[in-house]
C-alpha cells in the first residue's frame, strides 16, 4: 500500500446511460460493446468499488474510454453523446464523492464551436477537471487551426488537456498489408501517436501562445522521455531530411529551444506496472511533471503503485506523484 494519499488521474468508466446511447447512435459499435462488456469494472461499480479498497485512501478522476466520440456520430448527435456522458459522470462524481474525486468533461470536435460550449458548461456547471481529446482526430492532427479555440478555452480556465491516442487496426504497419498485426496499432502505436501529437503541438508554438497550458499525456509521454536525443539534437537540423518541403524556419519560430516545450507536458504513470518506463519519464518530466495513473481497468493499480513505491526519490517527490501534482493542476483539494 502506498504512502500517501493516491488521485489516480486516469481512470475509465462507461456510464450505462451513455453505453446505451452510444450503441444506438452507432450499431457498428456493438461489437465493441460485447467486449467491453467483459471488462466488469468498466460498469460494475460494486466490483470495481472492490478493488479500490485494496489501495487505502485511493479516489479516482473519471474519463471515458475508447472511442473517441468523434468515431462513434457527428454534428449534434455527437454533442449530445457527449452531454450524455458528461451528466452521467457528475452524477457518479456527486454520488460517490469519496470514491470519485472528480471527472474529465468529454468533447466531439468534429464541431469546435459546440465542443468550446460543452466543455464551458462542463466545467462551470458540472465541476470538471478538464477535458478529454484523442489522437488522432478522425484523422486529423490537433495542430490544425480549427482546432485552436478548444486549447485556448481550457488554457482559459487554467484548466488540464488530456490527451489520449485512439491509434486503431484500420492504420497499417506495412502498405502491403489491409491492417496492423498482433495488435501493434496498441502496443507501439498509441505511444507512436502521442509523440507525434505532442511534436506537432511544440512546432505550431502551442506553448508560446499560451505559457502554462496543461496537457496530461497518457502513457509518460509516450515515446518522448526515450527518444530525447532524437527529439532533442536530432531535430536540431529539422528540414535537413527533407525535401519538397520547407522547415527552415519552424525552430527560429519558436521562443525557446525545441526540446524545452516537451518538458512543459504532463506524464502520467500508466504505464501496465513496466519497471522502466517511468523512472525513464521522471528523469524527463520531473517530479512536478509526473501524475499518478493506472489506465484501470484497462491497466493495473497495484504494479503501478509498487513500481512508484520502489522508486529513488525522497518523500516530497512520492508525494507530488500521488497527489500534489493532480491538486495543483485541478486548482482543487482532491484527498478525502
Amino acid at each position: 500500500m502506498a504512502s500517501y494519499p493516491l488521485i489516480d488521474i486516469y481512470c475509465h468508466i462507461y456510464p450505462e446511460k451513455f453505453f446505451e446511447e452510444m450503441t444506438k447512435l452507432s450499431p457498428q459499435t456493438q461489437n465493441l460493446g460485447k467486449r467491453l462488456r467483459s471488462i466488469t469494472k468498466l460498469f460494475d461499480l460494486n466490483e470495481r468499488f472492490r478493488e479500490m479498497d485494496q489501495f487505502g485512501d485511493y479516489r479516482q478522476i473519471i474519463s471515458l474510454p475508447n472511442p473517441p466520440i468523434e468515431d462513434i456520430a457527428k454534428g449534434v448527435a455527437a454533442l449530445q453523446l457527449a452531454r450524455i456522458g458528461n451528466d452521467a459522470m457528475a452524477d457518479l462524481c456527486a454520488r460517490h464523492p469519496e470514491r470519485f474525486a472528480g471527472f474529465v468533461a468529454a468533447v466531439s470536435l468534429t464541431d469546435v464551436e459546440g465542443s468550446v460550449a460543452e466543455a464551458t458548461r462542463a466545467v462551470t456547471e458540472l465541476g470538471a477537471c478538464g477535458v478529454q481529446v484523442f489522437t488522432p482526430l478522425a484523422g486529423r492532427p490537433l495542430d490544425e487551426p480549427a482546432f485552436a479555440p478548444v486549447f485556448a478555452a481550457m488554457a482559459g480556465f487554467d484548466l488540464p488537456i488530456w490527451l489520449h491516442p485512439a491509434r486503431t487496426a484500420a492504420m497499417t504497419d506495412y502498405p502491403a498489408e489491409a491492417k496492423s498485426r498482433y495488435e501493434m496499432w496498441w502496443c507501439f502505436g498509441w505511444p507512436y501517436d502521442t509523440s507525434v501529437a505532442m511534436s506537432r503541438l511544440v512546432f505550431a508554438g502551442l506553448f508560446d501562445r499560451h505559457p502554462g497550458i496543461k496537457i496530461v499525456t497518457h502513457h509518460c509521454g509516450g515515446m518522448i522521455p526515450y527518444f530525447d536525443g532524437r527529439v532533442g539534437p536530432g531535430l536540431d537540423v529539422l528540414g535537413a531530411r527533407t525535401s519538397g518541403e520547407d522547415y527552415s524556419e519552424v525552430l527560429t519560430s519558436l521562443k525557446r529551444p525545441h526540446l524545452e516545450y516537451f518538458k512543459e507536458f504532463y506524464g502520467d504513470t500508466a504505464m501496465f506496472g513496466g519497471k522502466y518506463g517511468i523512472p525513464c519519464g521522471l528523469a524527463f518530466f520531473g517530479a512536478d511533471h509526473i501524475v499518478f495513473a493506472t489506465d484501470t481497468p484497462l491497466g493495473p493499480i497495484a504494479p503501478t503503485i509498487a513500481v512508484i513505491e520502489g522508486l529513488d526519490i525522497d518523500d516530497e517527490a512520492r508525494r507530488k506523484i500521488y497527489v500534489g501534482n493532480a491538486e495543483r493542476l485541478v486548482k482543487r483539494k482532491l484527498a478525502a
